[in-house]
């Protein structure tokens, strides 16, 4: 895989792994049916959930949507809440070739919208809603907000190199040809080079959009994911 293969990965991985956590959950081959227990069930865990209403309001899924996703998450969270150990176990199962453990640290970060160390139900719908079923803005913004490791609304070559330093390792030896010791950090130039428009050593939200919006690639990928659930 060369660099202009990974021009992709480092905007569409979020939404890859997503569709294997599904995969990991049982939802994409399961049936959408109504389920009075699930209710019933929602009122036992030690994080209780919102109103199924209200999640239906808040996302772009349906009730009864909601429900089988809350299903399948409470079979794999009984506890109702995902800490960050029990994300990185999840991933290191999808990539035991390689060290997921960093990406999958900035990938509950992301989620971990309230940053009190746990991802609830609520917290995993409406990431789900933006990256299944949100607009291209929604999604791109959703991204950027995953490599602004440090939020200041800039991504700086340093943020992108450490995004990229854990895409590699979660990767391992999967590629071919075998990627070069400085392969992220070139991979961080080509980046630059594409996205920082006004040249000033930082990535804006809008040159962010901007730039992967010309991208034929990534917005026919974007698409691919809209209805596996």
């Amino acid at each position: 895989m060369n660099l202009e293969g990974l021009e992709m990965i480092a905007v569409l991985i979020v939404i890859v792994l997503f569709v294997k956590l599904l995969e990991q959950f049982g939802l994409i081959e399961a049936g959408l049916e109504d389920s009075v227990e699930d209710e019933l069930e929602m009122a036992t865990v030690r994080h209780r959930p919102e109103a199924l209403e209200l999640l239906e309001a808040q996302s772009k899924f349906t009730k009864k949507e909601l429900q089988i996703l809350y299903r399948g998450f409470k079979n794999e969270c009984p506890s109702g809440v995902v800490n960050e150990e029990t994300f990185k176990e999840i991933y290191s199962q999808f990539f035991p070739q390689g060290d997921s453990t960093t990406y999958a640290h900035f990938l509950f970060n992301a989620f971990d919208t309230d940053h009190n160390g746990a991802v609830s139900f609520e917290d995993f719908i409406k990431g789900l809603s933006i990256l299944l079923r949100g607009t291209v803005q929604e999604k791109l913004n959703w991204a950027f907000n995953l490599y602004d490791i440090n939020k200041d609304g800039y991504i700086t070559k340093e943020e992108m190199l450490y995004i990229m330093k854990a895409i590699y390792d979660m990767m391992g030896k999967c590629t071919y040809p075998v990627l070069k010791e400085d392969a992220p950090r070139q991979h961080v130039e080509t980046f630059f080079q594409k996205m920082d428009k006004n040249k000033d050593g930082v990535v804006t939200i809008d040159e962010f959009i901007e730039s992967c919006q010309k991208d034929e690639n990534i917005m026919r990928s974007m698409q691919l994911f809209e209805n596996v659930i």
